[in-house]
């Protein structure tokens, strides 16, 4: 990619999460409702999720019309530039259903396949954070400027302060539980805040150790894993594995060895 395209898509990526994390924040109806449920009557979707991505891809196609699309909420088009823009206009529906503070909206653009943009917005935490493929991660927040992110130095695994989630279907939930019944005492703690975005993001700016989850889908990982791969995370999947559905593992380089390998042995990664 040339120095342009990456200023254009970082510019656009940073322009449509604003945008949409504005929406999102100042938009919220005071008797905001579910609108559809997706793998089960707890995974929810609601009006603004909906109204959010197309304000996203209402915004970038007015710029970039040949470019793709993969949508949480539907939106799949294939493209004829090699871009592909992978959204997920609001991570943490259950958390904004309630009017908790963690959610995101995350922005990613794949060029030819391989992420190089990455932009995720917390309207209500005011922070924003994104990185460019061999460019590094910075955040904005209550901070004066922007701030090149460091992921933390690697603890010892069982000082290790680790984030993760649970799926909504109760088989893979009952599963994921007893892993974290036998992760727990393995660790400083665990943490589920409710966004996979979020999380990655505070692995990237120092705020936990590390991150585990299985059954995330593209636009869950794409921004947040490059921002944290740029802040000198180490990402993968299962050993040897890249990120998929089946396991996400996110941590600093000293932990991520012993924390993959743990939870391998700890079958996180099936039912």
């Amino acid at each position: 990619m040339t120095d342009r395209l990456h200023v254009e898509l970082i510019g656009l990526a940073h322009e449509a999460a604003r945008r949409a994390g504005a929406l999102l924040r100042d938009g919220r109806p005071a008797d905001l409702a579910v609108a559809a449920t997706k793998s089960s009557p707890i995974d929810v979707v609601t009006e603004m999720d909906i109204a959010a991505e197309k304000l996203i891809t209402d915004l970038i196609s007015n710029h970039r019309p040949d470019d793709g699309f993969l949508g949480e909420e539907g939106a799949a088009t294939e493209g004829t530039s090699g871009v592909r823009w992978v959204i997920d206009p609001l991570d943490g529906t259950v958390n904004y259903l309630y009017g908790l503070p963690t959610w995101a909206v995350s922005i990613a653009a794949e060029h030819h396949g391989e992420t190089v943009v990455g932009v995720v917005a917390l309207p209500m935490r005011g922070e924003t954070f994104s990185a460019v493929l061999g460019g590094g991660a910075r955040a904005t927040g209550a901070w004066t400027g922007e701030r090149r992110l460091t992921c933390r130095p690697a603890p010892p695994l069982d000082q290790a302060l680790v984030s993760t989630g649970f799926n909504y279907v109760t088989g893979v939930r009952d599963h994921q539980a007893e892993v974290a019944r036998q992760l727990i005492p393995q660790l400083r703690d665990i943490r589920r805040g409710g966004s996979a975005a979020a999380d990655l993001c505070d692995l990237a700016a120092g705020r936990l150790d590390g991150y585990y989850e299985r059954g995330l889908h593209p636009w869950d990982l794409a921004a947040g894993d490059l921002i944290a791969r740029e802040a000198g995370a180490l990402t993968g999947g299962r050993p040897g594995e890249r990120p998929s559905w089946d396991l996400a593992v996110a941590a600093t380089p000293g932990v991520f060895a012993p924390l993959q390998t743990l939870l391998e042995d700890l079958g996180a990664w099936h039912d």
